[in-house]
C-alpha cells in the first residue's frame, strides 16, 4: 500500500524506518509480544493506519521529545510515553496545532511519564531502555536497542544539531549528556537512528564528535570571524551560528549563545 507522505522502508528484521514525506522520520521496533512506535512525524496521515499494514501487535508509543515535528501523529493514538520535563513544550506545540486539529475532529493523546532506565520489554529479547539525551531540549531522550545495538535519539545527537532554541538546556547540558552516554552505554551500540534520517542511519562516532565540538564551544575555541558564511545560521526565527564539526558542511552544531 503506498501513502501519499509516509515512506515505509525496512531496515533490518522487525524493524522500519518510517520517512514523512524528508520533513522527519519515526521508527517501528516489532518484538515477539509488543511493538514500539517511537515518535510520530508530523500527523499530515494517520499513522496508525499506516502502522496497522506493517504489524498488529500491541503498540506503545514513545516520543523522544516534545516538538510538533515528531508528536503531531499523537493525535492517531489512545495514549503516548514522554519525559514530563517536555510536557509543557508538548502542550505549546499542539496550541499551534489546535485549529486544524479541531477541523479533523483531532485531539492530542494523554501523556504518559518517562523515567530514565525505564524499560521496554517487548518479547524475544528485544528490550529498549530509557536514555537521558537533555540540550537540544530539557526533556529529550533516546532509546538503547541493545539486541540490534542501536540507539533511537530523535533530535537529540544528529548531524544537524539544533541547539539555538529558546528551550533548549544549553551546551553545557548536552556535553554532559553525551558524555554520559557515551560513558556508560558507549560499548552498547554501533548506530545511531535520528529523527530525520533517510536511510539507515550513522556510525556511532557522532557521539565523540558532538562531545568534542561542545567543549570547543565553552572553551572559547570557537570564534566567529573572517567570512560570516563561515559561521552564521539562518532558520525561520532569524539568525545565529553554526560550528562545522565532521567532514562536511551538514555535520554542524547550531546555537545562540553558549552557556
Amino acid at each position: 500500500m503506498e501513502f501519499e507522505r509516509m515512506k515505509i522502508v525496512p531496515l533490518e528484521d522487525n524493524l522500519w524506518l518510517l520517512d514523512d514525506n524528508g520533513d522527519s522520520s519515526c521508527y517501528l521496533v516489532c518484538g515477539t509480544e509488543r511493538a514500539m512506535l517511537i515518535d510520530t512525524c508530523n500527523g499530515y496521515e494517520d499513522l496508525n493506519a499506516i502502522v496497522r499494514t506493517i504489524t498488529d501487535l500491541p503498540l506503545v508509543v514513545v516520543n523522544t521529545h516534545g516538538h510538533g515535528d515528531h508528536i503531531y501523529g499523537n493525535v492517531y493514538f489512545d495514549e503516548a510515553w514522554m519525559h514530563p520535563d517536555d510536557f509543557d513544550l508538548a502542550a505549546e506545540f499542539f496550541s499551534y496545532a489546535k485549529e486544524e486539529m479541531d477541523k479533523h475532529g483531532l485531539k492530542p493523546c494523554p501523556l504518559k511519564p518517562l523515567a530514565y532506565g525505564q524499560q521496554f520489554d517487548l518479547g524475544g529479547g528485544t528490550v529498549l531502555e530509557v536514555i537521558p539525551l537533555r540540550g537540544h531540549t530539557r526533556g529529550s531522550v533516546a532509546l538503547l536497542d541493545r539486541k540490534r545495538r542501536i540507539i533511537f535519539t530523535g533530535d537529540g545527537t544528529n548531524p544537524h544539531l539544533w541547539m539555538q532554541l529558546d528551550h533548549s538546556a544549553g551546551i553545557s547540558v548536552l556535553a554532559e549528556s553525551v558524555e554520559a552516554v557515551i560513558r556508560e552505554h558507549g560499548g552498547e551500540f554501533d548506530r545511531v537512528l535520528f529523527g530525520h534520517c533517510h536511510d539507515s542511519g550513522i556510525d556511532a562516532v557522532i557521539f565523540p564528535q558532538v562531545l568534542a565540538a561542545c567543549r570547543k564551544l565553552l572553551a572559547g575555541e570557537v570564534k566567529h570571524e573572517g567570512d560570516p558564511a563561515a559561521w552564521t545560521y539562518k532558520y525561520f526565527a532569524g539568525e545565529c551560528f553554526k560550528y562545522q564539526f565532521g567532514e562536511t558542511e551538514h555535520d554542524i552544531i547550531v546555537y545562540q549563545d553558549i552557556k
